[in-house]
């Protein structure tokens, strides 16, 4: 009898062990749920939660740097640009260059890898370097976080000047999606970042996310040269920015800010992109280069331009040198407060 009441209990013992693990698998993401498909032939690793496409790192010839391109809400919908890789309705076809997610810099030793494209005319292509894609090195999930590694080389003037290892972490949390990148960069030869506002880890957004405007815009590249913002209908455009520190719309660009974020409407569909800065990056916390048109990026290298010349940083790395950034992406459908986005701002810089 007392046999019977142990195989009993034991039974039951399992069946709730059972039952637990399935609740808990379906109150969260399933390993499963999560995959990275390696896709060598077509130079992508796409990255899935369930059975939609999240992101994909893509490395053509065309946009002369790695990047992730598209992104996609929980919701499906796309918040990357698409030109010049697809035509969407409304998009404007201003800076080639700026497509996806992407991390480069507007002159290291004299070379600018943030402004390369096929549009550089072929006598001024000597100014500009081509991050090339050299190695995946590790595609994985694990407990809910997909983690893709990648090698690329900083070939600028005839030469390769930096190596880059950079880690890109995909974390789903149901309407909140995350993509953490960490990046080492070590130096070839001896490295000046000279202070550039073309710089350094940012995002094209689509047209629902550019903040409403009136008059043509008009901006100047690292050289000088004048590129033209044509202002298309702004029936789709609710854009608006939010820093760490309070400041709204325009008045981002150029200011400090731990954190930023950028949020509009899809339609009904809320959408919150923000870029978190990490405690251990060279120039915390970041400079912004925010503009209104789409561009969206972090930039903490670029002191002296965002200063107006009372700082100055131009960062450097003797040959064999290293240094790594560290930036956090959050995509959200729906609304997040100001106390969620500092718990992931704690959150990544003690993770990493």
């Amino acid at each position: 009898m007392k046999m019977k009441s142990y195989l009993l209990y034991g039974t039951l013992l399992i069946g709730l062990v059972l039952l637990s693990c399935n609740v808990k698998k379906r109150s969260g993401t399933k390993d499963a749920d999560l995959r990275l498909e390696n896709r060598p032939q077509d130079k992508r690793v796409d990255v899935y939660f369930g059975d939609n496409l999240f992101t994909s790192y893509i490395y053509p010839d065309n946009i002369k740097k790695s990047c992730l391109w598209p992104v996609v809400t929980s919701e499906g919908t796309e918040i990357t640009r698409g030109y010049p890789l697809k035509k969407a309705p409304g998009e404007s076809f201003d800076h080639p260059h700026q497509v996806g997610i992407w991390m480069t810099y507007g002159d290291v030793n004299g070379i600018d890898y943030w402004g390369n494209s096929d549009s550089i005319a072929v006598d001024q292509k000597y100014r500009y370097g081509i991050i090339r894609n050299h190695e995946i090195v590790a595609v994985q999930s694990d407990k809910g976080t997909g983690k893709l590694t990648a090698r690329a080389d900083w070939d600028g003037g005839g030469r390769t000047q930096i190596n880059e290892e950079m880690t890109f972490y995909f974390i789903d949390r149901g309407s909140i999606r995350i993509i953490d990148r960490i990046s080492t960069l070590t130096a070839r030869e001896d490295i000046l970042f000279k202070d550039n506002k073309e710089g350094m880890f940012a995002i094209r957004v689509s047209r629902e996310l550019e903040m409403p405007s009136k008059t043509p815009v008009t901006l100047t590249d690292s050289y000088g040269n004048p590129t033209v913002i044509k202002v298309i209908d702004n029936e789709l455009v609710s854009g608006d920015y939010l820093s760490s520190e309070g400041k709204t719309g325009a008045d981002v660009w150029g200011t400090r800010a731990k954190w930023m974020k950028l949020f509009g409407k899809y339609k009904d569909e809320d959408v919150a992109v923000i870029i978190i800065d990490h405690k251990r990056n060279p120039g915390y916390p970041t400079y912004w280069h925010a503009r209104g048109y789409g561009l969206f990026s972090a930039n903490p290298l670029g002191q002296k331009e965002f200063s107006g010349g009372k700082e100055e940083l131009n960062l450097s790395l003797k040959k064999g040198e290293s240094t790594r950034f560290a930036f956090r992406t959050v995509i959200c459908s729906g609304k997040i407060t100001e106390d969620e986005i500092n718990r992931l701002a704690d959150e990544f810089s003690k993770e990493y």
